[in-house]
């Protein structure tokens, strides 16, 4: 069948190319050069995997900027689209999905809306309603950043937001696409599915914010942080993930998609989500305080990406903290290879981890590779188990 996937993100590209293995699958983008890297055969994000698997299989798809052109004939439409959160309104920006649905109807075409853009709890209903349509599924994503195509060949999870023959048909077409067998599929409402994926974030956001609060305790109490931790996660409940500490959670997902959530509880007693939110702006504040008691008059950022092996820094932890080094009037200078300007957010980009040490007081680290790792004396990380999680 034919399948046409809004958005040639992480999410719409690894979803194109696990679907377009047994299907016809036209993705659309409004960027030319995603779409011309596409039909090209080249992967337009940083993902090992994708790039591999793109280059050895036989894959029917294409790109195009023609909306028409994808959705016509399009059994499926899958909107992929980036919803950022509007801290003004205390809303997700989902006006690229809207507009996406209602193209759609314009259209008059009979094909199933499927979301994946995460969306606030009561879209779609607010949608369908909306637009007179009963059309459309919400399906949450679970992909890590840099795993994307894994985790949509190995999915966790696949959630459904209707209990219909339809939902049960596109979950069929993930299943077919992935590798990994005896998938779990969970059938819900739509509210459901958009808490669910609302929640899992929120909790993971949690545990970040769990850990990293022992360390800041363990740091300023002059404790190991590490032995803590490795003494704690002994217990099976616990266990070994998302507890290595870091300047802070950030990302594509959890900084919005904790606020989001938050947003919903407008008229529901709580008190454990906001503090998440506001657990978060704490550890940032404690990591400026434990640079700034060194007084260096000049502080290098390596990198400015949320984790090894990616070329995403968007809303990464070490940006807020840096806005709060310039507050300081402290010069600060950033290494970052992906970034090709000679200027970022007013700081100086230096070319070379050797200028970025000659130059540098001090050097903040989110996570250590090999290339910083052994430049300790002048680094400051909290990366104590050397993974992403």
């Amino acid at each position: 069948m034919k399948i046409a996937i809004v958005g040639i993100g992480y999410v719409g590209s690894s979803m194109s190319m696990l679907l377009s293995q047994n299907n016809e699958v036209v993705a659309l983008d409004v960027v030319p050069e995603k779409v011309n890297m596409i039909n090209k055969g080249i992967v337009p994000i940083k993902d090992e995997e994708m790039k591999n698997f793109f280059g050895r299989k036989k894959l029917n798809l294409r790109a195009t900027l023609d909306y028409k052109d994808a959705f016509k004939d399009a059994e499926f439409v899958i909107i992929c689209t980036p919803t950022n959160y509007n801290d003004v309104l205390n809303y997700f920006d989902t006006s690229s999905v809207e507009d996406i649905i209602k193209k759609i109807v314009n259209m008059k075409i009979n094909t199933t809306i499927i979301i994946k853009s995460t969306v606030p709890v009561g879209f779609t209903e607010n949608m369908k309603e909306k637009y007179n349509i009963d059309n459309i599924i919400f399906s949450p994503e679970f992909l890590r950043e840099g795993q994307a195509l894994h985790d949509n060949l190995y999915p966790s999870r696949i959630i459904m937001g209707e209990i219909s023959e339809k939902a049960e048909q596109f979950a069929e077409l993930l299943k077919e696409g992935a590798l990994k067998e005896d998938i779990i599929v969970k059938y819900v409402g739509s509210s459901e599915a958009e808490a669910i994926k609302l929640f899992s974030n929120t909790y993971l956001a949690l545990r970040i914010s769990y850990f990293n609060e022992l360390d800041t305790y363990a740091e300023l109490k002059g404790l190991n942080t590490k032995s803590i931790i490795e003494g704690v996660q002994l217990d099976p409940r616990i266990g070994t993930h998302y507890n290595n500490p870091s300047f802070g959670y950030g990302g594509y997902c959890l900084p919005k998609d904790t606020k989001q959530l938050l947003s919903n509880y407008n008229d529901v007693p709580q008190n454990l989500i906001e503090a998440i939110v506001k657990s978060n702006e704490t550890r940032k504040k404690h990591i400026v305080n434990m640079i700034m008691n060194k007084h260096p008059n000049t502080i290098g950022i390596y990198r400015l990406t949320m984790k090894k092996d990616s070329d995403n820094f968007r809303d990464s932890a070490i940006l807020e903290i840096i806005k709060s080094f310039k507050k300081h009037n402290v010069k600060v200078i950033i290494y970052e290879p992906t970034l090709k300007t000679d200027k970022y957010e007013e700081c100086t980009i230096v070319k070379t981890l050797e200028e970025l040490l000659e130059k540098s007081d001090v050097i903040l680290a989110n996570r250590l590779d090999k290339s910083i790792k052994k430049h300790k004396e002048k680094v400051y990380s909290r990366d104590l188990f050397n993974n992403d999680i």
